[in-house]
């Protein structure tokens, strides 16, 4: 197992180095740079910016120099945890991103969570009770789910907590603990505003999840191996946890990998709406405005991640399933 997964690590290493640099082709696709946006903002304002100027700029950020050399600039400070310099900001990348890309991850891990609690029990007791009033209403909600958009899900939220309830809905965190020391009071108050986030951007995958292993119980339980275990005398309750549900779950497993990259783009539009400091509207700011040190560092830790969501979805696969062998 320590083979396979050092195996993993290392042919992560090419595949990232690909991934950078098609991302970083994609991200200088569109014409001109960071300084023509800079250029027409300036000038749809009034200020105005001469092309003197510009190209002063242009030499002094490297921005003239071919492509390939700004490329290696990028990836060689990669060992030493230097991604590049942000034009917009006036900042080098990290120190700009650490926090939000800290926020967004956290905001992941509890998304998943709240996938994996609410599809996993729902989709076992839909297929267990199929074409029952419960199962047709859990459906019903399922799609739903699937029909509604992350964001408008958000307003309702601000709607009901904000206005209805009279609770502070925006943000990570309370006017009055902003500028306080951690403490239980503290921590406590930044879970509340945890959880909304969490379970919204969750929603829409679990009820894909939880159709998922709705079809999967079906199909397990349709198996011969179900039918001797149930002649055998088992219970239920045995039957459906011991060898349905460790069936069925693989799908699921490997589904919840690839939600990753879909939380993280879906974090945009969350973190516009709810103002809370996910990595999605500084990474869509980036790319209108052409800070490609940013957008393509964004692109790389969202690559980063979901390969490592992959080999933490193989091995959780491998322990469940004893018949998957990874040598």
């Amino acid at each position: 197992m320590l083979a396979y997964i050092a195996r993993r690590v290392l042919a992560m290493i090419p595949m990232l180095l690909a991934i950078s640099f098609i991302s970083f082709v994609i991200i200088q696709l569109p014409p001109g740079d960071y300084l023509n946006t800079l250029q027409a903002v300036a000038g749809a304002s009034g200020s105005g910016m001469t092309d003197e100027q510009a190209n002063l700029l242009r030499e002094r950020y490297g921005l003239d120099e071919p492509f390939l050399t700004q490329y290696w600039k990028w990836i060689s400070g990669f060992p030493e945890g230097d991604f590049g310099y942000s034009y917009e900001w006036n900042s080098d990348v990290w120190p700009l991103i650490d926090d939000r890309v800290g926020y967004t991850v956290l905001l992941g891990v509890c998304s998943l969570f709240v996938m994996f609690i609410l599809a996993i029990p729902i989709g076992i007791y839909s297929a267990i009770h199929q074409y029952s009033i419960g199962d047709t209403v859990l459906s019903a909600v399922a799609f739903l789910g699937l029909s509604i958009p992350g964001f408008l899900l958000a307003l309702i939220w601000i709607y009901i907590g904000g206005i209805v309830l009279h609770l502070e809905v925006l943000g990570d965190q309370s006017q009055e603990f902003i500028h306080q020391p951690w403490d239980v009071a503290k921590s406590w108050d930044y879970f509340l505003h945890l959880w909304p986030p969490a379970i919204i951007l969750g929603l829409a995958s679990t009820a894909q999840l939880m159709r998922i292993m709705r079809n999967g119980m079906l199909d397990a339980l349709n198996q011969q191996y179900i039918t001797t275990a149930r002649a055998k005398g088992l219970t239920q309750r045995k039957v459906v946890n011991k060898y349905a549900v460790r069936a069925a779950i693989n799908p699921v497993v490997s589904v919840m990998a690839m939600e990753v990259p879909k939380i993280i783009s879906s974090s945009i539009l969350i973190g516009v709406v709810m103002s809370v400091p996910t990595a999605g509207p500084l990474f869509l700011h980036a790319l209108l405005s052409q800070d490609m040190y940013v957008a393509g560092t964004f692109l790389m830790i969202m690559s980063v991640m979901l390969l490592i969501s992959n080999l933490i979805a193989d091995l959780v696969l491998a322990w469940l399933d004893p018949r998957i062998v990874y040598t």
